[in-house]
């Protein structure tokens, strides 16, 4: 985002005694202005979604009381879970601007992150399940095990136990974006990835039929 967007934007917070206090209706008035500037004059927030929007924004700002509530731990990442075409994508990456800093972590398609081990090989797991860098991979279940050389390997699979381990021994948290549902990771995964996800993230989920009424 340019200058000039951010200047034109409306601002989400006032600050009163040098604290940015945020306003859940001035803050989704912002996200609507960035996201039309971003993916054009059609995109819009839905009524629907303020539910899941205000868990989204409270726990980018961190709000520890509001957090605490609504049960998002703000020592865990976020899975936001929903059918094709609700918007997950484009909120984690509107949602960046919310967090401080702004464009804290860096969004990933997993599909892109397969066909890299496909290319460079193991060192593709190291490079995004050792690094501490703060990742959002998009799209949980969409890629496919790669081989390398002959030897396949369930890619984010393994990047996710080494984000595990991130999390677990140095506070590291991760995103995702999914529209799969839990058997369906567990399957993809295996139980030992799947049983990690309670420790590694917060699950904040669409209605199931929400993607097709907007397609």
């Amino acid at each position: 985002m340019n200058n000039t967007t951010t200047r034109l934007a409306p601002l989400p917070y006032k600050i009163e005694n040098g604290v940015r206090q945020y306003n859940f209706k001035r803050s989704c008035q912002y996200l609507q202005f960035i996201g039309k500037q971003k993916f054009g004059a059609n995109f819009r927030l839905h009524n629907s979604d303020k539910e899941i929007l205000y868990k989204l924004l409270v726990y980018a700002i961190g709000d520890k009381k509001e957090c605490t509530r609504l049960n998002l731990d703000l020592n865990k990442g976020i899975l936001l879970n929903g059918p094709v075409g609700c918007g997950k994508t484009s909120l984690m990456t509107l949602l960046r601007h919310f967090h401080d800093p702004p464009t804290q972590y860096v969004i990933k398609s997993t599909r892109e992150i397969a066909t890299e081990f496909h290319e460079d090989g193991f060192t593709v797991i190291n490079k995004y399940g050792k690094m501490h860098k703060i990742y959002c991979f998009d799209d949980l279940g969409v890629e496919q095990s790669m081989k390398y050389y002959g030897n396949e390997c369930n890619t984010i699979g393994e990047i996710l136990l080494h984000r595990y381990d991130l999390h677990a021994y140095e506070g590291i948290v991760t995103h995702a974006t999914t529209n799969l549902n839990a058997n369906e990771l567990d399957e993809l995964y295996g139980n030992r990835v799947r049983s990690r996800f309670r420790s590694m993230f917060n699950l904040i989920a669409f209605n199931k039929d929400v993607g097709d009424k907007r397609r």
